[in-house]
């Protein structure tokens, strides 16, 4: 269920939220390792914090209920068996001028742009805000793809795609991008 399992390290503290439940009522949530929470246990010591995303009975509920039919339906394994091929699906892209890397595991990808592909040049904060805002995000949003074009860090475009997808509809994301990514350079 988290990354620390697929690439075997022991985190101290796993946080989370919207995934939990789905989206489906708002939720936050952070798990301890033993070490970590062995001040806790007993005594006085304490961590104030607001729980406007945490605890909530409902939210609980729609949590567990929402790990049981992740757990049913198999949507972890689903997503391992299929992840290098969404992986390979998405680097087709890479034979975009525009695309300097993609990168990712799962099914949450980054696909990041750049200006020069041999130098790794990035965009400049008015190209990234022409290219983003001013194309990009308009342009994915009406090709049927609903993600990210962000540019806090390196410009990139971030797809999480729900954890039931598959090679078809690998095919159709990659297609989608490809369409609206090609014609971003004339909008710069």
């Amino acid at each position: 269920m988290f990354a620390c399992d697929d690439f075997g390290y022991q985190p101290d503290i796993i946080t989370t939220a919207k995934g939990i439940t789905s989206g489906y009522a708002p939720l936050g949530l952070m798990v301890a390792s033993e070490r970590l929470f062995e001040p806790f246990r007993k005594g006085t010591t304490s961590f104030p914090h607001g729980y406007t995303w945490g605890g909530h009975p409902v939210s609980c509920a729609a949590a567990m209920a929402n790990l049981d039919i992740f757990e049913r339906e198999g949507l972890f394994d689903h997503v391992k068996e299929n992840a290098p091929l969404f992986r390979s699906t998405l680097e087709k892209l890479l034979d975009l001028p525009l695309v300097g890397d993609v990168r990712g595991a799962g099914f949450f990808y980054g696909i990041e742009l750049v200006k020069d592909k041999e130098t790794r040049e990035t965009f400049d904060d008015a190209e990234s805000e022409r290219l983003l805002r001013g194309y990009l995000s308009k342009a994915l949003f009406e090709a049927g793809l609903y993600c990210r074009a962000d540019d806090r860090g390196d410009p990139v475009v971030q797809l999480a795609p729900p954890l039931t997808i598959g090679p078809a509809e690998f095919d159709d994301i990659e297609q989608r991008l490809r369409g609206v990514l090609s014609e971003a350079s004339n909008h710069l």
